[in-house]
């Protein structure tokens, strides 16, 4: 197995604590209180042969498919990983969006898999291009690995541009990953679920990023029941199964994802009607809009941003992402699904440093 490493991911796990942490993307944990009938729900007993039956009923039922397309995993990351540890083969070219998410290539290259890059652009708003895909694409080329909405940026891809980029892979006989962990997030109506849209497609997401559950590490995948058989097998080999006491509590969230959804969407608004004014107010950055909890603006004028996010740090106390995790260096990513108040007091702490 080939060595890999997720420079970003060790940074996110390592990196000193913040006053104002603005670079953990995860939207606001929710409190037992959040959740109604959290504490009721605890019990530590339970089967969980393929996935907790009642977990993957109501995932099933949020997207209207049987629970045979579905597959239950640690979190968006181990659904990414079982994906690929179900569909690549050592010696597999595996395609990957860039800028992207760091763990995503590295879990092709610890499973045996040659990676290649397509750029998605700044001047393109992100946009995919599936022409720029298939230029990209090699005979020994397995996999295709997107984000949507993409990370770093923010962007969301459309129904229609999924489903051009469905028909390409069905012409060309690759298979798609796309991790939606923002997908449900989205302000204003986004596309349905990969998935659902081709067999071409595997879908994989969480309650992480959109309903403050991170803690749960609740990830499923979306795909045809071939590939979710093969997605549960690598499960077999990988952890087996996940704790019952989060597949108890994640199956009650699903029951509550209305009252969680709408939490989500006023701490969601609240901070975009910040960051909307903020950087309409700071002639020395840009930034493609964002319709979810992170943004990724640049320096107009080409500069390195690691000096400015350093400082950011150590004089405001203030963390942001550099964009160098996401060879991008120009850039910086901020989060925006905190407490509004933190998210007030990091873009004012952002706002002085620029000015000074």
């Amino acid at each position: 197995m080939a060595r890999a490493r997720a420079p970003y991911m060790e940074w996110a796990k390592h990196r000193s604590a913040a006053a104002i942490d603005m670079a953990g993307s995860n939207l606001l944990a929710c409190t037992l209180e959040d959740l109604p009938g959290a504490r009721d729900t605890v019990d530590l007993s339970g089967e969980s042969p393929d996935g907790y039956p009642p977990l993957l009923d109501a995932i099933a039922a949020r997207y209207g498919l049987g629970s045979e397309h579905v597959a239950t995993a640690g979190g968006c990351s181990g659904a990414n990983f079982l994906a690929m540890a179900a569909l690549i083969e050592t010696g597999d070219d595996v395609l990957v969006e860039s800028p992207g998410y760091d763990p995503l290539p590295a879990a092709a290259s610890m499973l045996g898999a040659r990676v290649v890059r397509f750029d998605r652009r700044f001047e393109e708003a992100y946009a995919l291009d599936p022409g720029r895909i298939l230029a990209a694409l090699t005979p020994r080329t397995r996999l295709v690995v997107i984000s949507n909405p993409h990370n770093p940026s923010g962007v969301v891809s459309s129904r229609e541009e999924l489903a051009e980029l469905g028909r390409l892979a069905e012409r060309r006989g690759v298979l798609v990953l796309v991790d939606e962990v923002y997908l449900d997030v989205v302000r204003a109506e986004g596309p349905p679920p990969a998935a659902t849209l081709s067999p071409a497609f595997v879908s994989t997401n969480s309650l992480t990023k959109a309903y403050g559950l991170s803690s749960l590490r609740c990830g499923w995948t979306l795909a045809t029941r071939e590939i979710t058989e093969r997605i549960r097998r690598a499960r077999d080999v990988v952890d087996v199964s996940g704790p019952i006491p989060a597949e108890r509590l994640a199956a009650l969230a699903f029951r509550n994802l209305t009252v969680l959804a709408e939490r989500a969407r006023q701490i969601v608004e609240r901070n975009m009607a910040l960051f909307e004014p903020f950087l309409a107010s700071r002639p020395e950055i840009e930034s493609v809009p964002s319709r979810i909890t992170i943004a990724f603006p640049r320096f107009r004028d080409g500069r390195d941003a690691e000096p400015f996010v350093r400082r950011l740090f150590v004089e405001r106390g203030v963390a942001v992402v550099p964009g160098a995790f996401f060879d991008s260096l120009s850039h910086f990513r901020i989060a925006l699904g905190g407490a509004p108040d933190s998210v007030h007091e990091g873009l004012a702490a952002i706002a002085a440093l620029l000015e000074a």
